[in-house]
């Protein structure tokens, strides 16, 4: 017997405007809210959620995106009022949770700012369908989803399916090798992917400098794909990038799930002319997880967006 899918109120931040539409464009029953995001002079929050007499018993959700500090009191100030109105159920989509690679303390004096976020996001209020939903997707490290109270229940998604549908697609499917950047990398991922061959590298110190080495595997003669989470300064991609060329690698693309590029360091990939460079990516695949460089990237070679909407749409029916 099939479930029946449930009607879902779906709130979203400024940012997060054309993801949000694209989940609702996935489902009739994804209705859009809106929310009047005002400030005072002074700076701080001015907000008001239209209709909320309209959710009292409705299922309700709110995308987010916690792409500064500066954007996340205000998100969090409508997550922790949506749920006291009643509403039947509450879920929070946060596709990136930004301070994922601050999630541990090496020497006394860090601070930990993943687990930080992980507690004031596990303080949203109960509703009356009972503890929040938190969907996030490919967190930076394994444990923090430990790091969340009993309060919240997080959802812990992947854009990798969205890569192996692209992956799919290309006309040399059956010579695509995955490559690790790290051991890390292919703990996480390396089961979803195992059906692809494999190539996983390490970094490893030369004085100051720490230099990408192939540890297993063979990219000769085939199109490498470098799987990660996220890319931030993207100087690991490169110097895997010239690893793999150099041992024969035919072509090489990446993908990340949340492709952060602080400082516009997404610049560096972009193909310079109708030339490629031997030294340029072919494929730069990305998800939708962090809006603003979605909109700087867009119809810029090599970057393509795989959409998360799909699947953020699934999951609003758990």
């Amino acid at each position: 017997m099939e479930r029946t899918k449930k009607k879902v109120l779906l709130f979203y931040c400024v940012e997060a405007e054309d993801l949000a539409r694209k989940v609702a464009a996935q489902s009739n029953l994804i209705q859009l809210q809106s929310i009047n995001w005002r400030s005072f002079d002074d700076g701080f929050p001015n907000l008001f959620i239209k209709n909320a007499h309209d959710i009292r018993g409705q299922h309700v959700a709110f995308l987010g995106s916690f792409s500064s500090p500066a954007v996340i009191f205000e998100q969090l100030s409508v997550i922790f009022a949506l749920p006291m109105l009643f509403c039947a159920s509450f879920s929070v989509v946060l596709p990136f949770f930004p301070t994922g690679s601050f999630e541990r303390i090496e020497e006394e004096g860090d601070v930990a700012t993943a687990f930080t976020l992980a507690r004031m996001l596990s303080n949203t209020p109960v509703s009356r369908g009972g503890p929040t939903s938190l969907v996030i997707y490919d967190i930076h490290a394994l444990q923090e989803r430990f790091y969340f109270g009993d309060s919240i229940l997080p959802v812990f998604e992947s854009g990798i399916p969205l890569l192996k549908e692209r992956l799919q697609e290309l006309p040399e499917s059956d010579k695509i090798v995955v490559v690790f950047p790290d051991d890390g990398a292919w703990k996480r991922f390396h089961k979803l992917l195992d059906h692809f061959p494999m190539v996983i590298c390490n970094k490893v110190r030369e004085g100051d400098k720490r230099i990408v080495r192939i540890k297993e595997g063979n990219p000769a003669g085939c199109h490498v794909v470098i799987v990660d989470d996220l890319v931030q300064s993207g100087g690991t991609l490169i110097e895997c990038q010239k690893v793999l060329a150099a041992q024969g690698a035919a072509k090489v693309s990446a993908y990340v799930t949340h492709g952060v590029f602080p400082n516009k360091s997404w610049e560096q990939f972009v193909h310079k002319n109708d030339n490629v460079s031997e030294k340029a990516f072919t494929h730069f695949w990305i998800s939708d997880s962090c809006p603003l460089t979605v909109e700087a990237i867009t119809g810029k070679a090599p970057f393509e967006v795989l959409s998360l909407a799909k699947s953020i749409s699934d999951a609003l029916q758990i």
